[in-house]
């Protein structure tokens, strides 16, 4: 980074104040407790009435109004103060308009406003003294805008004698806004600047203690120029008709010499605060990558150089609401749950939290494991649509969240996207109790097997795979209760799915005709892989006409939600359908889009799976009477595939297969893997 060097502004302010003395006295004022203040969230709050102020009919901003999130000021918190903000922003505003602008000089009026903010940082004394001042500024102009349209506001603007003529006041609004606006900017980077984990990353010492003193300055001059601005809006109730004219053209001036000198420090003040940005944003980059490839004895160093940078406390419990440090997590295995503030599609969601929170097998490991939800804005900036998401879904949340993810740092925030291939679709970043990353996205994992995933690693989904086959069990796990429960029991089950009415009455008679004939299956609907508007129709007429609906419209998205996790925990484990069997019928059904339908059939934890499709269907059903007369030696699985796969040989089969001798296996029967017809059974004796 550039050392950084004393510009013009720096030299020609000596010629008004020793900036050195000044700095003394300004330390000698300085003196900073525990108390934080969201100087950010404050400043913006600010700038918005600044810019509502400046709306009105004749003097229209050119900047558009800011309605973000921010300006609500119930969301601003002054933590470990023993005054609640608005008496702090009360004390200065009152500083500023109760005392006779002839009755002290100026900079002793800013230094006693400086005594006053002792206790803040630098960029908080800025941000409380412009929001003092927007109070008053803001009153005035409310009642400049609203004396036009409502009586009350002119009898109020009468008796404080303001003047009637807003043309003449053109020259001091204008003045009035820009330096405003200059102030706001100058208190950004006061704010940014402090905002800089440069204890973490190690700055150069001699570009800090360079830029220090330039900070101090500026925050100095920010709240002279506030002090003036108010005195000028108070001075307006009190000037005579005769002084109005000259009294406002030398207001602007006065206004407009103070933007000049602000605007100065800023050109200097901006770039160098950007260069210690970016100098920091490399160093975090590469302390955050050197992090994760070191061992730790927790997780404690990880977490808080995520979230812990600006705040001690810096998670929400939803489930209490109450404040955490991320010492709350030591010892645990984390989630990081990134996403966009509208997290996931509700049924997503609603999905998460029952594989999760709700799992059965999360009793055997609660407290082993803790989510953590890390919202990341679309934008650079959060938006006003995108706190209001978070807030609605944070507060019916189970997890732990970040309770303030604007905050967080923004390389931070760049390590997540560049390193853990965030681009906005949600994640799920597994770090161990040691800190360590085991998994880049455990989301799909989560959806499959719930909590049974734990501890969600890597090595953990490819153990969960080694142990899974394709069967009713893999595909309907967690889905619904009875369901689970069927298989459990060993219940045949159908599960079918298509858009087309006429061939979902057909299949559905044609099944009852079977049932009907004492062959017990249950019915399944899913209908097909993006269910849509069209599936809600459907279910609605089935529920009317046939009335086997089980699965709701929400249950049947999560069925091909956990299909999809499927195929694309599999493709990052480097499966295709080519050589894995589940991959390879998980994608038969997601990419279908036979208008005629398909069904699988199967039996309980049983592997023995058959899927059909289309045409093919009824050509089975209608030959019930043929394979159905086996129902009573084979299971249902096996009978149907006597008809559904036509035998591999011609002639009479003399396939043998030599079984060994189990308990039990006397009274079973087997179908030839050649012919698919019942086998005659021997024994044979050695």
């Amino acid at each position: 980074m550039t050392s950084v060097q004393s510009g013009s502004f720096w030299q020609h302010s000596q010629s008004y104040l020793d900036d050195e003395i000044l700095i003394k006295k300004l330390l000698l004022s300085h003196d900073p407790d525990r108390r934080r203040l969201n100087s950010e969230m404050l400043l913006s709050a600010v700038e918005n009435i600044v810019f509502h102020a400046t709306a009105s009919e004749e003097l229209v901003s050119d900047k558009p109004v800011n309605a973000n999130f921010k300006s609500n000021i119930s969301n601003i918190e002054l933590i470990e103060s023993p005054e609640p903000l608005m008496h702090t922003i009360y004390k200065i505003a009152h500083e500023m308009l109760c005392k006779s602008p002839g009755e002290e000089d100026l900079h002793t009026r800013t230094m006693a406003s400086l005594d006053l903010l002792g206790s803040h940082r630098w960029g908080a004394k800025a941000a409380l003294a412009l929001a003092a001042f927007a109070i008053s500024y803001g009153e005035f102009s409310l009642l400049m805008q609203l004396r036009p349209h409502i009586p009350l506001a002119v009898s109020i603007a009468n008796f404080k004698q303001i003047p009637s003529n807003m043309s003449m006041l053109k020259p001091q609004v204008r003045a009035l806004r820009s330096l405003s606006k200059t102030m706001v900017d100058l208190t950004k980077c006061i704010i940014e600047f402090e905002a800089l984990p440069l204890v973490h990353v190690g700055p150069d010492m001699e570009d800090l203690a360079v830029m220090k003193p330039k900070i101090y300055v500026t925050a100095y001059w920010i709240i002279r120029s506030t002090l003036v601005c108010s005195s000028q809006i108070k001075s307006l109730m009190a000037m005579k008709p005769e002084q109005v004219y000259s009294n406002i053209t030398i207001a602007a001036w006065e206004l407009l010499s103070l933007d000049n000198r602000l605007s100065s420090i800023y050109s200097h003040l901006r770039p160098q605060v950007d260069a210690f940005r970016r100098q920091t944003e490399a160093k975090m980059h590469q302390k955050l990558l050197s992090l994760f490839k070191k061992s730790h004895i927790d997780n404690q160093n990880v977490l808080q150089m995520l979230f812990a940078l600006k705040d001690d406390l810096p998670l929400k419990d939803c489930s209490t609401q109450e404040k955490l440090g991320v010492s709350a997590l030591k010892s645990k295995v984390v989630l990081l749950l990134i996403s966009k503030p509208d997290l996931l599609p509700f049924e997503q969601l609603f999905f998460l939290v029952n594989q999760t929170y709700d799992h059965p097998h999360n009793d055997k490991i609660e407290g082993s494991y803790a989510i953590i939800w890390v919202p990341i804005s679309f934008y650079e900036a959060w938006t006003d649509a995108e706190q209001k998401l978070f807030d609605f879904i944070s507060n019916s949340m189970p997890c732990y969240l970040v309770r303030q993810p604007w905050s967080l740092n923004s390389a931070v925030v760049n390590f997540m996207k560049q390193e853990w291939n965030y681009g906005g679709e949600a994640i799920m970043v597994v770090l161990d109790s040691e800190g360590m990353i085991t998994n880049l996205n455990a989301l799909d994992m989560v959806f499959i097997w719930g909590s049974k995933a734990y501890p969600f690693s890597l090595s953990r989904e490819n153990e969960l795979w080694d142990g899974e086959q394709w069967k009713m069990q893999l595909i309907t796990n967690e889905i619904h209760p009875i369901l689970t429960q069927w298989v459990e029991e060993g219940r045949n089950i159908c599960i079918y799915g298509s858009e087309n009415l006429d061939w979902i009455r057909e299949f559905n008679a044609k099944m009852k005709d079977i049932k009907d004939a004492g062959m017990q299956h249950e019915m399944i609907y899913v209908g097909k892989n993006n269910p849509g508007e069209h599936t809600k129709e459907i279910l609605s007429i089935m529920n009317r006409e046939i009335h086997s609906n089980l699965l709701s419209f929400t249950k049947i998205q999560l069925f091909w939600l956990r299909l999809e996790s499927m195929r694309r925990s599999k493709s990052r484990l480097g499966n295709n359908a080519s050589t894995d069997n589940v991959v390879a019928q998980v994608s038969a059904l997601l990419d279908n889009n036979n208008d005629n339908g398909w069904a699988v059939y199967g039996k309980g934890l049983s592997t023995d799976i058959v899927r059909v499709e289309g045409d093919e269907i009824f050509r089975c059903l209608n030959l019930f009477r043929q394979w159905g007369e086996n129902v009573g030696r084979l299971e249902f699985i096996d009978a149907l595939r006597t008809v559904l796969e036509p035998p591999l040989v011609d002639g009479p089969c003399n396939h043998t297969q030599v079984v060994p001798y189990s308990e039990g296996l006397v009274q079973g029967n087997m179908v030839c893997q050649n012919c698919k017809l019942l086998m005659k059974k021997f024994t044979i004796y050695e």
